[in-house]
């Protein structure tokens, strides 16, 4: 039986402050070390500039949110544990990068992670695409960037190794 429409919109606003919330929490770690920490690393050249990554990233959990609603409106969780699942995995694998990167400045192990959060995403992206073509493409920007991420953590990582 699908979901009432007034369901479906409460279902929006669900996923659009679960998805805000996640990045909250990496807020949380990210926020007090990009003055201190962040700032005192090297970095390549084309690290973007600081005020950058707040409207992406805020851009990018909006855009999440909706592909998610997307795949759950019709049949909420039932028939669509799959997708369902592998969302809420990478969304925590997005926290935790935060944490692991910023919280607890290891940019090595913040890269290892990382490479996992964007095979979850590539997952997530594939099982959205079979119920919502939109959905899928809702996460590619969103994959687009994270493999940006890996590139940039990656380089970070390399040009600090030792200090």
């Amino acid at each position: 039986m699908p979901l009432k429409k007034r369901t479906q919109w409460i279902g929006l606003v669900v996923w659009i402050v679960i998805c805000l919330g996640a990045g909250g929490l990496g807020a949380i770690a990210t926020t007090p070390e990009i003055a201190g920490w962040y700032a005192d690393l090297r970095k390549p050249s084309w690290n973007p500039p600081d005020a950058v990554f707040g409207p992406v990233w805020t851009t990018l959990y909006l855009a999440m949110a909706i592909a998610v609603w997307l795949v759950w409106k019709d049949t909420g969780f039932r028939g669509r544990r799959l997708p369902l699942a592998l969302f809420v995995v990478q969304l925590l694998l997005n926290v935790a990068w935060s944490w692991i990167f910023f919280g607890f400045h290891l940019p090595g192990w913040a890269f290892a992670e990382i490479l996992m959060l964007w095979l979850a995403i590539a997952l997530t992206l594939t099982s959205f695409w079979t119920v919502s073509q939109v959905a899928g493409a809702l996460m590619i920007p969103y994959l687009a960037w994270v493999t940006f991420a890996s590139a940039l953590n990656f380089a970070i990582w390399r040009l600090n190794a030792g200090t």
